[in-house]
């Protein structure tokens, strides 16, 4: 399959996935191994990747070696928030500059606050960070965060969490028409179909965790994400055939 470029570094997996809520880091890395991620999330503010050297560290599980770290910055309200952990995440991975920002407006939805993630946008982009970012399906936000200078674009398809799948597909399109960058759908993704259908959208990639961490058993939910994923990409691709109320001809005049 043709390759997912971001920030002109070439990944043959366009299925980015999350490292919480699974069980244990054997789990998290059984699910990743199953997936073929090559991209993975990190939840700075949650996940110890060196802050407490006492504690497990996921470094061990997921080598940097072996996987390409995006550090998030879930948990953060605020663009000053977000700024300081990306930071921070810089510091603990040697100068690692491609990151995830999110900059969430309350707790009980999850939802993007555009406002302040446009104003930490701004700045992680001026100190040299490669800004991939989760926001809203409004298209006027999405190209004023391409740019802004951002090298991904990660509109919701649905809620954090919720697992309701693509709600609007009609943004999404728009989004993907419009933008030059990887366009890839974060959040919502509930099953193997969600994923499919984004990527027959046009997606570049598509980003999960709980629809993956979540399942009664997160390593075959894993696999067929992989699968859903590589299937989208091949359709969207092959260009599907048109829509037709019936195929017979119309008859004679």
């Amino acid at each position: 399959m043709d390759e997912l470029v971001i920030a002109g570094r070439s990944f043959a997996s366009r299925l980015l996935v999350g490292t919480g809520k699974y069980r244990d880091f054997a789990q998290t890395r059984a699910a990743i191994d199953a997936a073929g991620s090559q991209i993975v999330t990190v939840a700075i503010r949650r996940t110890n990747i060196g802050q407490d050297p006492g504690q497990p560290s996921l470094l061990d599980a997921l080598p940097p070696s072996q996987f390409t770290y995006l550090p998030n910055t879930a948990g953060c309200y605020t663009a000053e928030d977000a700024i300081r952990t990306l930071r921070l995440a810089r510091e603990l991975l040697d100068g690692h500059d491609l990151v995830k920002l999110e900059v969430l407006g309350d707790p009980q939805s999850l939802y993007p606050n555009m406002v302040e993630t446009i104003k930490a946008a701004k700045v992680l982009v001026g100190e040299g960070f490669m800004v991939m970012v989760y926001c809203s399906d409004d298209p006027i936000i999405a190209r004023q965060l391409e740019d802004i200078g951002c090298v991904a674009v990660m509109p919701l398809a649905s809620l954090i969490g919720s697992g309701m799948g693509i709600l609007n597909p009609w943004n999404l399109q728009i989004i993907i028409d419009r933008l030059k960058v990887p366009v890839i759908v974060d959040a919502g993704i509930g099953t193997a179909s969600d994923a499919t259908i984004a990527m027959e959208l046009g997606c570049d990639a598509v980003l999960m965790n709980t629809a993956i961490a979540g399942a009664a058993n997160p390593v075959l939910m894993a696999s067929a994400m992989r699968k859903a994923v590589e299937a989208g990409r091949e359709a969207y691709l092959a260009g599907r055939m048109p829509k037709k109320v019936y195929q017979a001809p119309p008859p004679p005049l």
